[in-house]
């Protein structure tokens, strides 16, 4: 009940607030709609898989691009169930957080097999993820953001690959039948929100045959620190008729903010741009769901 008021108390303001066309980004972590739109730029130039969509004429914004409403990517695969995963999980409450549901869950892998730490913010992934983005539709390691290098420290050698390299060159042998992983698939978009003027993102999930998920199952790959509480189940703004989860955008500039602090802070004299809070955004929503391998590869020269 309480979302379902708050919810209808947005879209009454939303329709009655001007947009804002001053830049706040370094300040609050917060986007104009301008912003928005350079920062998914960047996103689609550096990671394909993405891309841009008009959405329904009638639910289009008036303060975007008609041609780029929102952001998606589609077949993002999902292996397994958070729950199923064998790691150990640091949690952290947000500061100066008003609403006491809103955590940041940090999945670090106990044993070879979970999803790590994302040990690179720049592209927001590791290199070895790029080589996955193209076919499944990108990959993510669930991260934390602590000890987080400067997004301009992380170039890939031109080309991407050393000629030399006999591991990168070398024939991949066909993958036999029987070891073919089945899993989900989600897709993934990101919208403008220009309440909290914070980008935004919705799931919509399949199972191994492409039927599409519960919500009781699509809450199966969320964290559980987050599940039902700042992940919720609501109706996406471009799309008519179907609801997706979402995750909660109220908290989202206090994170995106304290990224931003922790890398200017470290000591690299150079600040961050607004057109790279698309990777900034995406870091810290793989901790809420981690095992949905979406695409922010480390090519991403800053």
């Amino acid at each position: 009940m309480k979302h379902a008021v708050h919810t209808v108390f947005k879209e009454t303001v939303e329709a009655v607030m001007p947009v804002s066309n001053v830049s706040q980004f370094r300040d609050k972590g917060v986007l104009t709609p301008e912003e928005f739109v350079a920062a998914g730029d960047l996103l689609v130039a550096k990671c394909p898989s993405w891309s841009w969509q008009a959405g329904e004429a009638s639910k289009a914004k008036e303060y975007l691009p008609k041609d780029k409403q929102y952001l998606v990517t589609r077949n993002v695969p999902c292996y397994r169930r958070v729950a199923d995963q064998s790691s150990s999980v640091t949690e952290s409450k947000m500061m100066d957080a008003e609403d006491s549901e809103w955590t940041e869950t940090v999945a670090v892998s106990s044993g070879g097999g979970g999803m790590g730490m994302v040990e690179d913010l720049d592209d927001e992934d590791g290199a070895a993820v790029g080589s996955n983005a193209a076919a499944a539709g990108g990959a993510a390691d669930g991260g934390g953001e602590d000890d987080m290098p400067d997004l301009d420290d992380l170039e890939l050698e031109e080309g991407g690959i050393e000629e030399n390299d006999a591991s990168a060159l070398a024939p991949q042998a066909a993958t036999p039948a029987s070891d073919f992983v089945r899993a989900r698939s989600y897709t993934v978009s990101i919208t403008y929100d220009k309440y909290y003027m914070v980008p935004r993102m919705w799931l919509f999930g399949y199972d191994e045959d492409g039927k599409p998920l519960t919500h009781e199952q699509v809450f199966q790959d969320m964290s559980q620190d987050h599940a039902k509480k700042t992940v919720t189940i609501d109706p996406h703004p471009h799309i008519s008729g179907v609801s997706q989860a979402s995750v909660h955008p109220c908290k989202h500039s206090l994170a995106i903010k304290r990224i931003i602090d922790q890398i200017e802070d470290s000591g690299s004299g150079k600040p961050m741009r607004p057109d790279q809070a698309m990777f900034l955004f995406l870091k810290f929503i793989s901790s809420v769901i981690p095992t949905i391998e979406y695409d922010f590869t480390i090519d991403f020269d800053a």
